[in-house]
């Protein structure tokens, strides 16, 4: 399997991933600690993704979203976007509502 497949079903069997360096209890820079502290805020379960762990997803997913930089959050197949998108999101109440909405389905 490409990595490109590999991209497609982590994202297929996963409502909610997040892409980022290192885990959510152990963030590897600011920017995946503050998109992952915003995530978990909303009370769901979300994957994640290493992607310092993973440099093929690393590489392959900045093409594959055209999205250079990590983290990369997606929701039901789709990027929502990175860290500044997230916090953005997370203040307005409107990821916890995407979060909620992704997870009722």
């Amino acid at each position: 399997m490409d990595t490109v497949e590999i991209i497609k079903e982590q994202l297929s069997a996963n409502k909610i991933v997040l892409y980022m360096k290192g885990a959510p209890n152990a963030p590897q820079c600011g920017f995946s600690a503050k998109a992952s502290q915003a995530l978990m805020a909303c009370g769901e379960k979300f994957a994640y993704v290493d992607i310092l762990s993973n440099p093929d997803i690393r590489e392959t997913l900045k093409t594959y979203s055209k999205w250079p930089t990590f983290p990369q959050l997606y929701i039901d197949g789709e990027l929502v976007g990175g860290c500044d998108i997230i916090a953005d999101l997370y203040e307005k109440g409107e990821l916890q509502d995407m979060v909620k909405g992704a997870v009722a389905e």
